[in-house]
This record gives structure tokens, sequence and C-alpha cells, in this order.
């Protein structure tokens, strides 16, 4: 390891030149911001570890407050679970070649991160897309609320959740490591991303390409017009609420989800939709540590600061040192 980084331009000396079977990715990533390297390792680690102390704070209160022994707060620590493992996919290999002169990733790495970043992303967007639903059923069908969201219809959103990022992250993660890669070595990213890692294949690619596309269109566009169809549907009905603390109350319930949903899909579709002619590689980039690395510490934040049960859960555990409870849902509306 060495802290002094490597121009970008020397990289172009490390290319298979001779078009023999690639056996490593240079992970180009930020190589060229020189003396702010060190700076970005710092922040970046900073990030990471208020993502995982946030994020296990969130798992441990859902499991020990009987309070929070709710399908929304279920899907939130499952939540937070995604969140911890989606970075870690991602930040400890990106620290580690930000203090690296010669950031090499092998091919089974490669593919080991492509397959679980596209698991837990994919597995994210769709979790999201259940707590939505869950906050539909609570706010605008109030009294088939317990048959809506029991226990397991919860579990089974969850564990679709899951197969549907196994799936996607199998499929696409088997079928560009098929492709062959001849020359060209360098991925213009800081991690193993699907586009990135194409585009450097020496066959066809083009039903690579439609399949990220596909899946862009089924995994996060769909759930993300899921979602605004649901919220549609919410604001409906609190308009339909006749005082302003009645509204206020019932919109409460839905800021934190919805602000987080603006953050993730909101830059993800921003990465994956725009027309490549106005993509640049430092852009997606930025893009991609915004959503990758920056979103998932606000959760923890947006969930807490701004949910008074999660507080007061907080704070009975802090008094008491807690006590796993293992009572049914509490289905009454948060």
């Amino acid at each position: 390891l060495s802290l002094g980084p490597v121009p970008r331009s020397r990289f172009r000396d490390m290319d298979n030149d001779n078009g023999t079977a690639v056996t490593k990715f240079i992970l180009l990533g930020f190589s060229d911001l020189g003396a702010y390297q060190l700076p970005l390792f710092w922040g970046v680690l900073f990030i990471y570890l208020v993502t995982i102390l946030g994020n296990s704070l969130i798992i441990t209160l859902t499991l020990l407050d009987s309070a929070l022994n709710t399908p929304m707060y279920f899907f939130l620590r499952h939540l937070s679970v995604i969140e911890i493992l989606y970075t870690t996919t991602i930040v400890p290999r990106m620290l580690s070649d930000l203090l690296s002169s010669y950031p090499v990733i092998s091919p089974a790495g490669c593919f080991t991160q492509m397959y679980f970043f596209a698991l837990f992303g994919i597995a994210e967007c769709c979790l999201l897309t259940a707590m939505a639903y869950d906050r539909y059923a609570a706010i605008c069908r109030p009294l088939h609320y317990a048959t809506l969201v029991n226990r397991q219809v919860c579990v089974g959103m969850v564990v679709a959740s899951y197969l549907m990022g196994i799936t996607s992250g199998t499929t696409h993660s088997m079928f560009i490591f098929t492709l062959p890669f001849n020359g060209i070595n360098i991925v213009h990213h800081f991690l193993c991303d699907i586009l990135p890692v194409l585009r450097l294949a020496s066959g066809d690619t083009f039903w690579g390409e439609v399949g990220n596309l596909a899946v862009t269109l089924l995994f996060i566009i769909t759930p993300f017009a899921l979602i605004l169809f649901s919220y549609v549907r919410i604001l409906i009905t609190i308009l339909g609420v006749a005082s302003a603390q009645g509204r206020q109350k019932v919109f409460s319930t839905c800021s934190s989800h919805l602000l987080v949903v603006t953050l993730f899909f909101g830059t993800g579709t921003i990465a994956y939709m725009r027309p490549q002619a106005n993509a640049t590689q430092d852009m997606d980039q930025i893009l991609s540590l915004f959503y990758t690395v920056v979103t998932p510490m606000f959760n923890p934040f947006i969930y807490t600061l701004r949910n008074k049960e999660v507080m007061g859960a907080l704070r009975r555990q802090t008094q008491t040192h807690g006590s796993f409870h293992t009572s049914g849902w509490d289905l009454n509306m948060t």
C-alpha cells in the first residue's frame, strides 16, 4: 500500500495491448484526485462507520423493543441489514484502492462484487416498495390492514425481495463473465458495476446492454412507479382528512420513507437511465458514490431523528438496557 496515488495516465501502460485474456482488472476509481485521495479515504471511512453503527442501532432497537414489533419496523430492520451488506460489498474495497498505487482486482473478485452489488441493490429497491405498500395499507385500507399486512405477507415480501436480488445478480454476473475479456482491462469506476465492466468485453455485448436496460426497467423504474402510485393514493387520503392535525399525523408516518425513496431512486435513476451520450465517467462515479456510500448513512438519521417511536425506544433501552420481547405483531397504525 502507498499513500502516493498514481496518475491516471500511467494506467494506460498497464493495458493488455497484445490482446491476451484478461487475468486482472484495474479499478481506476478516483486515481486522478492526487493529494485529495487521502481526505476522500478518511471521509468515506467515517461515513462507512456511521452507516454500520446507525443501521446496527436500528436492528438492535427493533429486536429489543416490543413497541417496535410492527410490520413497518420489521421492514425497516431488514432494510438496515441490506444497507450494511450493500455498503460492505463496496466500501472496504474502495478504501483499500484509495491507499493503493495499483488497485487491481481479479476476475473472480470482480464477479463476486458485481453479484452482491446487484443482489443487495435490487433487494433494497423491492423492499422499499414493500414499505410503501405497508404505508398504503395502513392509511388507505385501515380496516383491512391486519389482513393485508400480516406476518406471512411481511415475511413473503422480504423473501421475495431477496429472491429478486439473487435472480438479478446471478443473471447479470453469469452472463457478463461468460463473455471474453481480451486487451483493455481498465474499469473506469471504483467498483465492478455492470456497464463499466460490460464495455470491456471483447464479444457481442448487445444482449448484455438489453438485459441491463430490462433489469433497470423491471427492478428500478417499476418499483419507483409503484411507490409513486402508493403515495398518490396516500395523498388523496390525506387530503380527505378533515383536520389539519389529522393530516399532519398521517403525513408524518410516510415522510421518512418518502425521503429515503427520493434519495435512493433519484440518484439511481439518473445514473442508469440518463442518455449515454450525455454521460461522463466522473459524473457516473459521483452519482454512484452518493447512492452506494452516502445515502445508506442518511437512512438511520432519517428514521430515528424524525421518528418519536424510535427515539422513545432508544430512551427506554438506554435506561433499562433492554430485553428481547417476542410478542406478536402490533398492527396499530403508527
